[in-house]
């Protein structure tokens, strides 16, 4: 499986996934680390991959989202943003909105 085909599976079969610097329980940037704190805070459930365990998979995601930094955050398969789209988000009420609606919700 090459590392895009691994990203787009992973971006569809998870309702909200984070690529990071480091992990949830140890974030390695501080803007990981507020992405973290955030869907914490929400105690939205989420799904992270390490960027620094694998080359490929750092430069892989920079390449599928077209987005030159991490964190980046996904939503039912769709790309929301880096740390300052999402903390801009946050403090809007508009992430708490696209986080808790019914995935039969936005079918409609």
């Amino acid at each position: 499986m090459s590392v895009a085909d691994f990203i787009r599976s992973e971006v569809n079969a998870n309702d909200v996934l984070l690529f990071m610097k480091g992990t949830p329980a140890a974030p390695a940037c501080g803007f990981s680390a507020q992405v973290v704190r955030i869907l914490d805070h929400l105690g939205v459930p989420f799904k992270a991959h390490d960027i620094y365990e694998s080359e490929e998979l750092r430069q892989g995601i920079k390449h599928y989202s077209d987005w030159p930094t991490i964190p980046q955050l996904y939503v039912r398969g769709e790309f929301v943003g880096g740390c300052d789209i999402v903390t801009e988000m946050f403090r809007s009420g508009e992430l708490q909105q696209l986080l808790l609606k019914q995935p039969e919700a936005m079918q409609s």
